[in-house]
Order: structure tokens, then sequence, then C-alpha cells
């Protein structure tokens, strides 16, 4: 682990009971929060808005693949979880800016974490799978 994350107390830290009830499995704040970043776009959408404030539109056009329907939904789970600020502008028409919370920012630190795990163990995991990675060319 790097210098800045070798204070964070480890999951590990916690007794998990064997089997694992579904009703505390389902209801355990660490599978909520895994269940809202582990879907396809809530990453990409929380890091594009921690680079600064975006309009729907900035954000569908910064994220090739996704449809207006589900950055819709991506930004109302994120709005009704408190990681997500909307506001509406009296334009005519009116125009909408996204911007992280306090909460949502807090959120930049734990992701770039996992981003830098994934990042140095992405070679053993694809050698691990068999599979192999394409190494980004020197220019």
């Amino acid at each position: 682990m790097s210098a800045p994350h070798t204070g964070v107390p480890a999951l590990l830290n916690t007794a998990l009971p064997s089997p694992v009830p579904r009703d505390e499995h389902d209801q355990c704040p660490v599978t909520d929060v895994l269940r809202r970043v582990g879907d396809k776009w809530t990453v990409v959408v929380v890091v594009l808005l921690g680079q600064r404030p975006h309009r729907f539109n900035e954000l569908h056009r910064g994220i090739e693949a996704i449809s207006q329907r589900m950055l819709t939904r991506t930004l109302r789970g994120l709005e009704q979880d408190g990681l997500v600020h909307r506001e509406v502008f009296p334009t005519n028409p009116p125009s909408v800016e996204y911007r992280l919370t306090p909460l949502g920012a807090s959120l930049l630190e734990p992701l770039s974490a996992l981003a830098e795990w994934a990042i140095t163990h992405q070679p053993t995991i694809a050698a691990s799978r068999g599979v192999n990675i394409r190494q980004p060319r020197d220019t």
C-alpha cells in the first residue's frame, strides 16, 4: 500500500460470521457503497465532476458510450446519495449544472487508491486470467 494510505484501517479487522447472513450482507454500508460505485458509469462521472462542475451535455459528450438515459439515472442516483449537487439556472431554456458535494469529493481519495491498486496489479490479474494486455506505446 502506498504511503498516503498506510493509516487506513483494514476491513479484515472486522470479523465476519460464517456463513454471512444474507440480510447482514444486503444491509451492510460497504455493500451499499460498492453497489453504487461498482456500476458501469459512476466512477467516470465522479472523476469528471471531481475535475470541475459540468452541464449535462458536457458530461454526455465527455463519456462516449453512455446513453442520455443512463447518464440521467447515474446522476439521479448520485444526487439521491448526496454525492452530487444539481443546480438549475433560471435561463430559457433552463440550464442544469452538476458538481460534487463535499461528500462526493471525499470519495475521490479512496477511488484514487483503488485505481492505483488496479493499475499496479493489472498485469498480474491479466496473467491469472490468461489474458494478454496491451501495454501503452512510448511515443
